[in-house]
């Protein structure tokens, strides 16, 4: 039996430290991508040579859901990346960023293991200037719809009782005090929960230093979830950061299989006036 795409990418390496990326920055084959909610953490210094995704500019349409397929492809190909680079994600959300090219059947995706503070603080390379980086020609051949829930598969798996909605979100956020994060809902939102959802409020899943738990660690936090399970997990969020972080480790460092990311998460979900919803 072949191995699946999953399966392939776990022989690859998934994380590289502070001294790897310093070591490979004038390296043509390597593509840094910063990806955050705003350019003002860029804009006051970023790695050098590093292209800003912005997750609400660039990655999400006016519904907050994932831009088109062929947007995102326009958007890797301004960034410089070819079929064959070795992309390095960091910053906010890295991990979305990881999915969203694994989402695209990009085969070198890497996540840096460790945070902007620490990168700063150890006096390595930064930057200020904006660099444009050559265009490329990429072209999205494969589309990885496995690691990927939209809202009509969500709703399908409300209604089926063998697959698990694993909400990620804080404590207010899934009792429906709050929308966003910081407190705030957007005209016509509706604060709440996905129905027949799990709540596993993740925010410890890196140290001070930005670099992921220890395996044992992480598998304590994750306890809860059957990782040699077979059934179908969907995490979700807000915009998606959290969730594919939770989709990044359960997938890449814990080894579970059949997890998917539903990236419109409540930010889409909560806007919709047919969604149910359910609050405390």
């Amino acid at each position: 039996m072949s191995p699946t795409p999953i399966e392939t990418d776990r022989k690859l390496e998934t994380l590289v430290d502070a001294t790897w990326l310093e070591e490979h920055l004038d390296d043509p084959g390597v593509s840094v991508i910063e990806v955050d909610v705003s350019p003002v953490a860029y804009d006051e210094g970023h790695i050098p040579g590093a292209v800003l995704w912005n997750i609400y500019a660039d990655l999400r349409d006016e519904h907050y859901g994932l831009r088109p397929l062929n947007a995102i492809e326009q958007l890797v190909r301004e960034s410089g990346i070819a079929q064959d680079s070795t992309v390095v994600f960091y910053g906010y959300a890295p991990a979305l960023g990881f999915w969203l090219m694994k989402l695209c059947g990009h085969a070198d995706v890497r996540i840096l293991n460790t945070n902007r503070a620490t990168w700063s603080r150890e006096n390595r390379p930064w930057a200020t200037e904006v660099r444009s980086p050559i265009a490329s020609a990429y072209q999205i051949n494969e589309v990885r719809y496995d690691i990927r829930a939209v809202m009509s598969s969500v709703m399908g798996s409300i209604r089926n009782e063998r697959d698990t909605i694993l909400d990620v979100r804080s404590q207010l956020e899934y009792e429906g005090e709050r929308f966003w994060p910081s407190g705030g809902t957007p005209d016509g939102g509706r604060a709440g929960r996905i129905p027949s959802s799990v709540h596993l409020p993740v925010d410890s899943l890196v140290g001070s230093d930005g670099a992921f738990l220890p395996t044992e660690e992480l598998s304590q936090i994750f306890a809860a979830v059957d990782l040699a399970g077979a059934q179908q997990l969907t995490t979700y969020c807000t915009v998606g950061a959290r969730a594919a972080t939770v989709w990044f480790v359960l997938t890449y460092l814990l080894g579970r299989d059949h997890v998917r990311v539903y990236d419109g998460s409540w930010a889409e979900w909560g806007l919709c006036p047919s969604a149910p919803i359910e609050r405390t």
